[in-house]
């Protein structure tokens, strides 16, 4: 099976707190991850470290067949812009650019600008009407899925969402997971920090963070209901 990421004996220590306590996980290239556990457990840290925004105290972190420890920053930068789009809980748009010019600003870092090309990103998203908009003219939940086309532009392997639903409303969070699923059955990586159950149920796959140790690595629940129907499938 081939594995996107490979995390082998991880720990990260700020000071006197430790983080991330020996962590080892690997992630299949076109599985959807979701990390959970409480504040403090070392979610967003890990997170950060798979997104190349962090590096481990010790240990190693394989992404896409690269060991991210052996590399420089300008490497780092340039694994984050290639191969990882973002998604954030508090959407970090620009204010004084529209939701298309946000959009091309990460086609700008990654190689050519293409204004039809964001247009189509946005309009993937349910917003190709309001491209012209500044961040303050459109809702949060329309600030969100500007976020996830300026995350899905450059077509990234892995895409890592924190918390990407925390401030939407139930039909907007339902939008972006289902934007997220076409983007999983399309072959893309998805991990997602998330404190919500109804959010993890979209999964292949849970993992349960406590104190910075990995203490649940459990099947998903959508993973769980396609093997009942693959078993069923075979039994008839």
């Amino acid at each position: 099976m081939n594995h996107i990421l490979e995390i082998d004996n991880v720990s990260k220590i700020y000071g006197q707190v430790v983080a991330l306590r020996d962590l080892s996980l690997t992630v299949p290239q076109g599985q959807w991850l979701a990390i959970m556990g409480p504040s403090g457990s070392g979610k967003t840290t890990l997170m950060n470290i798979v997104g190349c925004l962090d590096s481990p105290t010790v240990g190693q972190v394989i992404l896409d067949g690269l060991n991210l420890g052996v590399l420089s920053h300008a490497g780092l930068t340039a694994i984050r812009r290639e191969s990882i789009g973002l998604i954030f809980q508090e959407f970090h748009l620009i204010p004084y650019l529209t939701a298309l010019e946000n959009v091309m600003v990460a086609q700008y870092y990654h190689s050519l600008v293409d204004e039809n090309e964001a247009l189509e990103a946005l309009a993937r998203v349910g917003l190709r009407e309001r491209a012209r908009h500044l961040p303050k003219q459109l809702s949060g939940g329309e600030q969100q899925r500007v976020c996830v086309a300026r995350a899905l532009i450059n077509h990234p392997k892995i895409i890592l969402a924190d918390e990407p639903t925390g401030n939407l409303d139930e039909t907007n969070e339902l939008l972006v997971m289902d934007i997220l699923r076409q983007l999983r059955d399309q072959g893309s990586t998805i991990i997602v920090v998330t404190h919500a159950q109804e959010v993890a149920a979209h999964a292949d796959r849970v993992i349960v963070l406590e104190h910075g140790r990995l203490v649940q690595d459990r099947v998903g629940a959508k993973e769980r209901v396609d093997n009942l129907e693959t078993a069923s499938l075979m039994a008839g």
